[in-house]
């Protein structure tokens, strides 16, 4: 017999090792003091974005923010006197009632929270200290005593609501005034009465409880509120047409200014609390931001002179006195003259251009009862892997299915897994562990996934899927957990909740996981089909009872857990630091796809293409050492080689226009020569020899381009785990010129395995890159990511690493330590970071400030002005603005639903389902032009690019390769040339995720991504969609049927007619 297999246990009992990690995790990070790469950059300006201004009790002095500095200057301006000169991000300053004082929002000790300051800059203080209920907007109580702030409460989405809380100004947890009436929709900008009985907010007062971007700012977003602190109740004194925000009550308390919306205008007014009178004060702010997230306020603060004659705000870049009585308007000059620190931004050169690869993301990954084989799904495919010898072979021989979720029985002798085909579906198949062709025990098709055998091998429990609109919707219908005889049969349907069916020790009884309301463990009986609620968990994403039924073993926030299994006829509530019963860690590094040895003794489990082992021996005994470890800090690389897919023969494509993106080279009547997988040459007809035995295309009068990179794509590439052979999504993509995508937010499993398979050829489909699963900052399992450390950041970066993202997606992190932990694990590993942008001006600025890779989706402002302009062009952080979905307004994408006939585009017509295309684009809301903020958005991409800024294509998955499209004319729209709309949708966007060297330019030694168009967009950048061919990795396609010129006639896709 071999020998068992054991994985090298690295368990974590080393002194000095323990002493290291101990001393590491004394070191609190400073947000002023990060870690990284640093330069100076200058900024000397005379103009600001987004500026909150105040005005001191004696009316001499302003105050003001701008990049995350607070300055003062007398109220007839001039040079700003610094107070605040930090990493840390200052904003929002606010006098005290005495003048002796500013309180300001501060991220300095870790999150946004409130600070005061002396007002010359000196004896900054914390008046809140919270982690992650953070605080900002605060507003002074007239006497000077207390201040009143919002409180962020972030729930399963990352951007939540807001309260009005109270501090005393020497701090303590304060108190609640305002209660958020859901989790979702917003409330802010809080201020004093001037006798201090009221508080002012504004609210978003839109109806129902979930937060939609792009709502109508003409019918009225938000309210304005007032709350009676003698009485505890609330009363609407705003609302209606265009909204009301930002409500700043005059010195008498008689009147209140405020801002709203006239037409798409933003406009100052001023309200007589006594007699209702509206008046009209200015009619050119800045457009507010009543259509996004803005947790940080709606609009900047503005302020009464202490004689309530004058009104002080920002707009235009600007800082302006109004005279409320004849409305006149008079610039206050400012001039800013300093220095920032930032951190060079994060970008690594990747290298795609290899002839094999290592394939990393191993799925289901079991290890046979005698510990001797290891079984997994891979490149569509069931592999077996000998533990001691190291060789790797296909479980089946089959060519005419993929194959997924393969298990062993308990006696290791037979193998349950189940296949799929696009055109006959799935089935439940049991094969010979040694190999063979599998047997179909299911009769019909179906989307099958987790097949699981009883304990005598005799009942196969798997669950049956509804599908996705990537998967035929036919045999659909009665989803849910089935049994089956492992001989086949009928099958009978057990449950129609629940996931990861599994058994223990009992052949009648299975354990199925739920997630909603809380991931849960449930007991079905098989016979009686009633179900119990074992255990809950706040973050569980898998549960797994060991064979014999004694043990628990538990995923939660990516780690790996173990505990006895209990019975107590009640739910229990675990956790890793449940304290009912010992809980033990066993994974140091990440963890997933759990499962047990035959006997109970052992546990694997998998991260990417390494597999871990753990023995239970010892970790529940009565006297275990207290300093017993067992956590396994390493496991054994059970992966392999595969060849990149790399077509033979070579191509000519000859007569065209070739507008190459290598700088403004434009090459006329030019051929593109390619061999297999590369272009070998590029030039004019005189200046390219084609070699004897090419296949030639005479593409005379069209135009030849770089394959389209969008480097923030969405869109399935699985549906629960099954790859499609034939994904319409990349179809319809490919079809329409994208060539290469780089999507920050999938599922990690099912995206890293559809990039290998289009690697290796196995599937048609754009290069996909991807971070994989977000590193989110709110509360959902599976999602949550926990950094309360240098270390926590680059475990989450290491476990995305280890299964082949080179980049992650920090996804509203609510902590700026947090972020910029993130970013230094990036730098530290070799991964670029992209955040979520998030709506919030002031957080995407301190993200650039950083080091980020890049901000993902637009700045929500209209304009930016020179302080933005200056900063970012001494950076090289880039800019993904995705205008389908870009923030302040109506979104983008909405603009060609209202002006083109999306629904009759012949491409999407004939490669996406028409339940998906025409219910969103046959009937169409109707605006006018100037309610369409993408303009405004585009607008700072082009001024952005103009800097030096790597501004690109970002689709964000909004219509199928038609998207890619809007993207580069909405740059051209914002002023960008057709050459420079271009570049933003190629070789930039190649750039920003380290692929230049290999894609995004046509040259020769490039990999062969190219599209060619019917008509030159250099003459109208309107005809970017017009493509009759494209060629990925040397492959070429007519694009309008997707059929490989010179091959064989691809099967129809489900939908086809």
């Amino acid at each position: 017999m071999k020998k068992q297999f054991y994985s090298a246990l690295a368990l974590s009992v080393s002194l000095a090792l323990g002493c290291a990690q101990a001393a590491e995790k004394t070191e609190k990070w400073q947000v002023d003091a990060p870690q990284g790469e640093f330069f100076d950059a200058k900024v000397s300006v005379e103009q600001g974005t987004w500026m909150n201004v105040d005005v001191s009790p004696d009316g001499k002095t302003i105050v003001f923010d701008l990049l995350g500095d607070i300055y003062t200057m007398p109220m007839k301006g001039g040079k700003a006197k610094q107070l605040t000169s930090d990493i840390g991000w200052q904003m929002q300053p606010r006098f005290s009632p005495d003048g002796q004082y500013i309180a300001f929002t501060s991220d300095q000790g870790g999150g946004d929270n409130i600070w005061v300051m002396k007002t010359d800059g000196s004896e900054q203080s914390a008046v809140t200290k919270e982690t992650f209920r953070l605080l900002n907007s605060p507003a002074w109580s007239p006497d000077g005593n207390f201040i009143v702030a919002r409180k962020h409460f972030t729930g399963t989405r990352s951007l939540g609501a807001g309260e009005v809380w109270m501090y005393h100004k020497s701090g303590g947890n304060g108190v609640q005034l305002t209660k958020r009436p859901n989790e979702q929709k917003d409330l802010g900008e809080p201020a004093f009465s001037p006798d201090g009985r009221y508080v002012y907010f504004s609210q978003d007062a839109t109806p129902g409880k979930t937060f939609h971007y792009s709502k109508d700012s003409v019918a009225g977003i938000y309210k304005i509120k007032r709350l009676d602190r003698e009485t505890g109740e609330i009363e609407v004194i705003l609302s209606g047409m265009g909204g009301a925000i930002r409500p700043t009550p005059s010195p008498d308390g008689k009147t209140l200014a405020y801002i709203k919306r006239d037409d798409f205008q933003s406009s100052l007014y001023l309200y007589d609390l006594e007699s209702g009178e509206h008046t009209k004060l200015y009619g050119e702010l800045e457009r507010d931001m009543q259509e996004t997230w803005a947790i940080h306020g709606v609009y900047p603060t503005i302020a009464w002179t202490p004689d309530q004659k004058h009104l002080v705000f920002w707009a235009g870049g600007k800082i302006h006195k109004l005279a409320v009585k004849d409305k006149s308007v008079e610039e206050i000059a400012f001039k800013v003259e300093t220095s920032k620190k930032l951190q060079k931004a994060l970008r690594f050169a990747q290298d795609i251009d290899e002839p094999e690869f290592d394939v990393k993301m191993l799925r289901n990954v079991q290890v046979s009862p005698d510990g001797e084989t290891a079984i997994f799904e891979a490149m569509g495919h069931i592999y077996k892997r000998d533990l001691e010898s190291g060789k790797i072979k296909r479980l089946t021989k089959q060519k005419d299915h993929f194959e997924f979720f393969p298990q062993f029985s308990r006696d290791g002798k037979k193998i349950v897994y189940v296949t799929w085909d696009d055109k006959e579906q799935g089935s439940v198949r049991v094969v010979s562990a040694r190999s063979g062709r599998g047997k179909a025990v299911t009769k019909q098709p179906g989307k099958y996934v987790e097949p699981t055998f009883s304990p005598d091998g005799d009942t196969v429990v798997y669950r049956k899927t509804s599908g996705s609109s990537i998967l035929t919707p036919e045999w659909s219908l009665k989803s849910g957990i089935y049994k089956v005889s492992s001989k086949g049969g009928e099958s009978e349907l057990i449950t129609e909740s629940g996931f990861q069916p599994q058994f223990a020790d009992r052949n009648d009884r299975i354990f199925v996981m739920a997630g909603w309301p809380k991931p849960q463990l449930r007991a079905v009986n098989l016979e009686t089909k009633k179900t119990q609620v074992l255990y809950e968990s706040k973050h569980a994403t898998e549960y797994r009872v060991s064979p014999d039924g004694k043990y628990l073993a538990f995923a939660e926030r990516f780690k790996v857990f173990v505990t006895p299994f209990v019975e107590s006829g009640k739910t229990i509530n675990i956790s890793p630091s449940d304290k009912q019963f010992p809980v033990e860690q066993l994974s140091v590094r990440a963890g997933e796809g759990i499962s047990w040895s035959a006997k109970g003794d052992k546990l694997y489990w998998s991260l990417g293409p390494e597999l871990y082992h753990a023995s239970l021996a010892g970790m529940f005994d009565i006297n275990k050492a207290e300093d017993a470890d067992f956590k396994v800090a390493s496991g054994t690389n059970i992966g392999f080689k595969q060849k990149m897919a790399e077509p033979k023969g070579m191509i000519a494509l000859t007569g065209a226009t070739i507008v190459t993106m290598k700088g403004e080279q434009v090459i006329e009547n030019g051929v593109v020569l390619t061999d297999g997988k590369h272009i070998k040459a590029v030039g004019s007809q005189t200046d390219v020899r084609i070699p004897k035995g090419a296949k030639v295309i005479d593409v005379t009068g069209k135009t030849i381009l770089p394959g389209l990179v969008d480097v923030h794509a969405h869109g399935a590439q699985g549906s629960n785990e099954i790859i499609p052979e034939q994904n319409w999504k990349n179809f319809a993509g490919l079809s329409l010129g994208v060539t290469t995508i780089h999507d920050p937010s999938n599922d990690t499993t099912e995206i890293f395995a559809a990039s290998e398979m289009q690697k290796a050829g196995k599937i048609v489909g754009p290069r996909i890159f991807s971070t994989g699963t977000i590193l989110y900052g709110a509360n959902m399992p599976g999602y949550t990511s926990h950094v309360d450390s240098l270390d926590d950041a680059k475990f989450h970066l290491e476990r995305l690493q280890k299964v082949g993202a080179f980049s992650v997606k920090s996804y509203n992190q609510p902590r700026r330590e947090q972020r910029q932990q993130v970013v230094e694990a990036g730098r530290q590993l070799g991964m670029m970071v992209v955040p979520e942008g998030g709506s919030l001006l002031q957080h995407n600025l301190t993200m650039v400030v950083d080091g980020h890779t890049g901000i993902e989706h637009s700045l929500p402002v209209s304009h930016i002005y020179d302080d933005i302009k200056q900063l970012w062009s001494q950076t090289d952080v880039g800019y993904t603005p995705t205008l389908g979905v870009a923030y302040g307004g109506i979104w983008g994408e909405n603009y060609w639903y209202d002006k083109t006939d999306v629904w009759a585009h012949p491409r999407l017509s004939k490669f996406v389902p028409k339940n998906q295309l025409l219910p969103r684009s046959m009937r169409r809301i109707k605006s006018p032009d100037h309610h369409y903020n993408h303009f405004n958005n585009a607008r700072v991409s082009a001024e952005l690019q103009d800097l030096g800024a790597l501004v690109n294509l970002g689709a964000h998955g909004q219509r199928e390769g038609l998207a890619a499209h809007w993207e580069i004319w909405m740059f051209a729209q914002g002023g960008m040339t057709p050459h420079e709309a271009l570049r933003a949708a190629t070789i930039d966007p190649a750039k920003h995720i380290g692929l230049d060297e290999h894609i995004g330019s046509i040259e020769a030694g490039k990999l062969a991504d190219l599209i060619v168009l019917d008509k030159n967009p250099l003459d109208n950048i309107r005809d970017t969609d017009k493509i009759s061919h494209t060629m990925i990795n040397g492959r070429l396609f007519d694009a309008s049927t997707m059929q490989e010129v010179g091959a064989k006639k691809r099967e129809k896709l489900f939908f086809e007619e």
